[in-house]
Parts: structure tokens; C-alpha cells; sequence
């Protein structure tokens, strides 16, 4: 009879051992934020294990440390607003596009950006770089001129007219496009 309790023990230890392998679902970054802190909390109340507690922690710092990195690198350093100011420069050229297309249908320039937004088009009146940057002002920089407009990007100062700002690329060599760079 001693022996038989003797396998039970040795069966019931095996069947109680901490699932250390979850914690390779740790590498999923938000998946091993979660993984982990089933870990560390089975580790904490179940099995009474230091490691599974500490494997459920580095998992949870692993998702913490993915994402704060992604967030700096998107938004806070030079890459990233380069980033930013390569998508406002795309939508400049694409805005000036909807622009002389408005002034086609109404026969005037718009008096402001909202007024290109259709329920048939897509237009991106918010600029990126002071988006990205939580400014209050997000809309490019745009004046009707009467027969010519100003638009143009603030850049990652958010301040306008000054170096850092973005304007179309337009190639206006026949004078058929009321953009002009200044007033």
C-alpha cells in the first residue's frame, strides 16, 4: 500500500508542474502582455513558483517595452517624422489635385479645406506631421487668394512660414494651377 501512494505522490507532483513553455507566447507582443499575466498570477496563487512569477513579468515588460519603443520611433524620433512629412507631402500634391478640381465644378477656389470633403471622395484635409505631434491646429495651412490659394504644411515645428515647411511639388510652368508658395 506504501508503494502505491508513493506513484500517486510522484504522479500528482508531475501533473502540478508550472507551464514555463506559455511563456514563450511572452514573444507575441499584447498576446504575451495578457500570457503573461496569467503567469505571474498562477505563479503567485497557484503554484507558488519565483520563476513562472518572473516568466509572466518579463513577458508582460517584453509588450510594455515593444510598444513604448514603436511609439518613440513613430512619433517622437527623426525617423518617424520623416515618416510623417513624406505622408503630408503626398497629401499636399493630392490636395492641390482636389483643389482645382473644386474650383472646375464651382468656379471658384474653396474658402476653406472643408468645403472639398464629398460624399464620393476621400479627402485628407488633417495634416500628419502636427497630428502625430498632438497639436490643436491639424489642418494644413490654406487661403483663398481669389483667383490663386497658399497651402502648405507648418512641418514638425508646427509653426508656419518658417524652414520647415512643406509645400506642394507641382510643376506649374504654364500657370493653369492657382497654387502660388506666397502671398
Amino acid at each position: 500500500m506504501e508503494n502505491l501512494d508513493q506513484n500517486n505522490i510522484t504522479v500528482i507532483k508531475q501533473a502540478s508542474k508550472p507551464p514555463y513553455l506559455l511563456g514563450l507566447l511572452g514573444l507575441i507582443p499584447l498576446v504575451g502582455f495578457f500570457v503573461g499575466l496569467g503567469l505571474a498570477l498562477l505563479g503567485i496563487f497557484k503554484y507558488k513558483d519565483k520563476i513562472l512569477i518572473f516568466v509572466g513579468v518579463a513577458c508582460m515588460i517584453f509588450t510594455v517595452a515593444v510598444y513604448s519603443s514603436l511609439y518613440y520611433i513613430g512619433f517622437k524620433s527623426d525617423f518617424g517624422k520623416k515618416g510623417w512629412e513624406q505622408h503630408a507631402q503626398m497629401q499636399l500634391n493630392s490636395l492641390v489635385k482636389d483643389i482645382e478640381f473644386y474650383k472646375l465644378e464651382h468656379g471658384t477656389y474653396p474658402d476653406s479645406l472643408t468645403q472639398l470633403k464629398n460624399k464620393n471622395r476621400i479627402v485628407f484635409i488633417i495634416d500628419p506631421t502636427q497630428s502625430a505631434q498632438k497639436r490643436k491646429n491639424v489642418y494644413y495651412n490654406y487661403k483663398n487668394l481669389g483667383d490663386k490659394y497658399l497651402i502648405f504644411s507648418s512641418g514638425t515645428d508646427g509653426i508656419p512660414n518658417t524652414n520647415d515647411d512643406i509645400f506642394p511639388q507641382i510643376k506649374n510652368k504654364n500657370g493653369k494651377i492657382g497654387w502660388v508658395r506666397n502671398e
